[in-house]
């Protein structure tokens, strides 16, 4: 395959193009589907760790060695062909220590594959939302390893990458974790790429019922503090243990959100904490982590920090700063449940996962577009 259709993080070329010689592009791999074939031997079940709604995701080992996850897409979803797009154009060429790496893809007929750099600890959401033990313990210096990298990603993504690049999809089965637990921000399939000259973009509604901005809900107008507001509710997860989203509880509820302001309002967000913790955290920051993550799912947009400020705010151990947090933003309830109605028909991707896999299983429903 000596071209492809699409490529350019910046412009795309036409069919006829060759893949630019610039560096970016020449460390991008583009792999033969044989290759790929032999690495996952023949996509063998006992290799596929994944299934998403845009395909399978499977363990294979390169003829260096090397071990990736490929990520097959549907040739039957149109859907499934914006996202290999958007997620090549997004991050074929930025490295940074939060994000996952792509390390290239396959063009064969219909069928589209992306291949990334393997994570032995499969998702947050897997291995620490999870019903089923992992046997990993999230220590309070785990967690706030956790939380930090993932806002130092997503700043790097908002502010450093040109243009800026809004993931729209943060949520805890989007991180997923390395050997050492070190997050990596995964699933750059619904990300917009953000040039300065914009205040905001208007496109169709997408991302996780729970984790997803009220004001990007009802207007479709995008801004990166969509993405803050995502990492709020993400940070609230990490700090208390608990999902936004859980058996039993409707998800028009944001149960965890109501939760935090009510404890908040009262001075008692130390109730909030994980229990599994034992009491084994410095208190002052646990607290201090919880009011940032206030501060990011405020309901107005530009009460919510930008994500460097976030990273500023999380690696003071001791912060004294006095910050006025107001209600946070949530999804009145008619709209919810209309949202939840629309889901059958409406859904961009809702991935189960396996064990090492590079999709793993949601804690919430993604949605495709909606209108009020």
């Amino acid at each position: 395959m000596n071209c492809l259709p699409f490529l350019c993080t910046r412009r795309c070329p036409s069919a006829s193009e060759p893949i630019p010689d610039s560096p970016s592009f020449r460390k991008f791999h583009v792999y033969s589907y044989n290759d790929l074939k032999i690495a996952t031997e023949d996509f063998g079940e006992s290799n596929k760790i994944g299934q998403g709604g845009f395909g399978s995701i499977y363990k294979g080992k390169l003829k260096n060695g090397a071990t990736v996850a490929v990520k097959v897409l549907s040739a039957q979803s149109t859907q499934g062909e914006r996202e290999f797009l958007n997620e090549i154009s997004a991050i074929f060429d930025i490295k940074h220590q939060n994000l996952v790496e792509l390390y290239g893809c396959c063009v064969d007929g219909d069928t589209r594959i992306l291949v990334y750099g393997y994570l032995e600890n499969n998702s947050l959401a897997q291995v620490f939302l999870g019903r089923e033990s992992s046997g990993i313990e999230f220590d309070w210096m785990r967690r706030r390893t956790i939380g930090l990298g993932v806002a130092s990603g997503l700043a790097y993504l908002h502010e450093e990458v040109k243009p800026h690049i809004v993931h729209r999809d943060i949520k805890a089965s989007n991180i997923l974790l390395d050997k050492d637990l070190n997050p990596k921000i995964s699933d750059f399939g619904l990300a917009k790429l953000f040039p300065d000259d914009k205040t905001h973009i208007s496109t169709r509604v997408a991302g996780t019922l729970g984790y997803l901005a009220p004001e990007y809900a009802i207007s479709g107008q995008l801004t990166r503090k969509a993405d803050v507001y995502s990492f709020g509710v993400l940070l609230l997860e990490i700090v208390s243990g608990g999902s936004i989203l859980y058996s039993g509880v409707q998800i028009e509820e944001q149960y965890l959100l109501k939760r935090a302001w009510e404890l908040h309002k009262a001075g008692e967000l130390l109730e909030l904490i994980d229990p599994k913790l034992n009491g084994d955290y410095p208190r002052e920051e646990a607290i201090w982590f919880l009011k940032v993550a206030l501060l990011c799912v405020q309901e107005k947009p530009n009460l919510r920090p930008n994500m460097s400020e976030v990273v500023k705010m999380l690696s003071d151990t001791v912060n004294d700063m006095d910050v006025n947090i107001r209600k946070p933003g949530i999804i009145p309830n008619f709209m919810a449940m209309k949202m939840g109605r629309t889901k059958k028909t409406e859904v961009l991707s809702q991935s189960s996962g396996h064990e090492g896999s590079f999709f793993s299983s949601s804690t919430g429903v993604t949605l495709g577009s909606f209108s009020s």
